[in-house]
């Protein structure tokens, strides 16, 4: 896959977790938001390649769910702690999505917590999509 896949694959994910929130599935509305980070995240990845494609499968350490593990693989953890420090809603989003696995596909969340991840992922001014956006 390439930068640009992963990037349409963030927004139908995005698309996917509202979808489900609005229709009552909180606990797939949830589970699929923290597809669309990691998405977003594999993007960064990929834009640091010479052609934008995502590294090929032997490359195993690249092909997890960890979103905190991504970040370092796409070289952001400088610039994102640095945005951390200077806007607390940014860190505190990021403190909600960081926590997502994809074992939560075995788990119960709730209305609240789907909400929660979906507002800290599209918040207009410091969600954690929009930061990423200008970095892929």
């Amino acid at each position: 896959m390439n930068r640009l896949e992963f990037q349409g694959l963030a927004d139908e994910r995005l698309s996917d977790a509202e979808a489900l929130l609005r229709s009552g599935r909180y606990a797939c509305a949830y589970y699929v938001s923290g597809y669309t980070i990691e998405c977003a995240l594999k993007a960064c990845i990929s834009r640091r390649t010479q052609r934008d494609d995502f590294p090929p499968k032997e490359a195993a350490k690249y092909y997890v769910h960890d979103l905190s593990r991504l970040l370092e693989f796409a070289g952001l953890e400088d610039a994102f702690a640095q945005n951390g420090s200077l806007d607390p809603a940014f860190r505190a989003n990021w403190g909600v999505v960081k926590d997502w696995s994809e074992e939560a596909r075995y788990q119960s969340a709730g209305e609240r917590e789907a909400r929660e991840i979906l507002a800290a992922i599209t918040d207009p001014d410091h969600g954690v999509l929009q930061w990423l956006r200008k970095n892929w």
